[in-house]
């Protein structure tokens, strides 16, 4: 029996092909603007919208540390006991590129889902100035608070049509970072891939360690996708974490994009880049395919 994962991709199933109106159009519309966070905007004519055909998409709630937590999950109908894929926002927040991601791991036959793992500082989608949305929301979030948000979610997925014992996790920008440590916290965790997540830096007392720091802890095998022109992630950070996973014996690696920027997958901002996107986005599928 064939396994839906091992098929291809569809081709891009937005609703510029069911209307007829041009991207450009479609994205200048004031409905499709509203879904994107504030501070992200304005968008750019590429972003992508994957359809919800074939798929039970919407948000759910799951229990967390005393709150029911949000979360936008995406599964192929009529499918269960499907491998997990979790999806971890950028700086953002689970707007509606981070929905779109979702619907495109679901579409790929895995049940994805993307909780909101702002929801007790606040709305980053609502925050229009980016040094405000970092001050305000980002900077309070611990590490500690999404390690166990994240676990309580592998809990709540294998009673809504996933397979808890086949759970990977991918994260962009911010949800990069988490993608790293979440790999070196949870030992159930099959794989991870990571999108121009911050390797190094400066520790605070609610983000006290790096993934560089935490490279004897990995556990699952994860893949770094990374940029060469990213200014907040030199080249020399992504060469040191290859060096130390390597060293660590780490079935763990990064890859750079020569010509890439941060957010070279976000196909709604102008950092997108379509050639180091297909092919992140293959080898990201390859990935979990080969783990999950």
């Amino acid at each position: 029996m064939s396994d839906a994962r091992d098929m291809p991709l569809p081709p891009d199933q937005s609703w510029i092909a069911d209307t007829g109106v041009t991207r450009r159009q479609a994205l200048a519309g004031t409905v499709v603007a509203a879904s994107y966070a504030l501070a992200a905007q304005p968008l750019s004519a590429t972003a992508i919208a994957t359809s919800a055909d074939g798929l039970d998409a919407g948000m759910v709630a799951f229990a967390t540390g005393g709150i029911q937590m949000g979360a936008y999950r995406a599964k192929p109908k009529g499918k269960t006991n499907l491998p997990v894929i979790i999806v971890v926002q950028e700086i953002f927040g689970v707007h509606e590129w981070i929905r779109d991601i979702v619907r495109r791991f679901a579409k790929a036959g895995y049940y994805a889902i993307a909780p909101d793992l702002y929801q007790r500082q606040g709305d980053a989608t609502k925050v229009a100035d980016f040094k405000k949305l970092f001050a305000d929301i980002v900077s309070k979030v611990p590490d500690a608070q999404v390690m166990g948000d994240l676990d309580a979610l592998t809990a709540f997925v294998g009673g809504d049509g996933g397979n808890a014992r086949r759970i990977g996790i991918t994260g962009y920008c911010w949800g990069g970072r988490i993608t790293w440590l979440y790999a070196a916290h949870n030992p159930k965790l099959k794989a991870g891939v990571a999108w121009y997540g911050r390797l190094k830096g400066q520790g605070t007392e609610l983000q006290p360690r790096n993934p560089i720091e935490l490279v004897a802890d990995i556990k699952a095998p994860v893949l770094g996708l990374y940029g060469a022109l990213d200014k907040g992630i030199p080249v020399a950070d992504v060469e040191a974490m290859n060096a130390a996973l390597k060293a660590a014996k780490k079935p763990s690696s990064l890859h750079l994009y020569a010509q890439a920027d941060h957010g070279f997958l976000a196909d709604y901002r102008p950092s997108y880049n379509e050639a180091a996107a297909r092919d992140g986005w293959s080898r990201a599928l390859a990935h979990f395919r080969k783990y999950l």
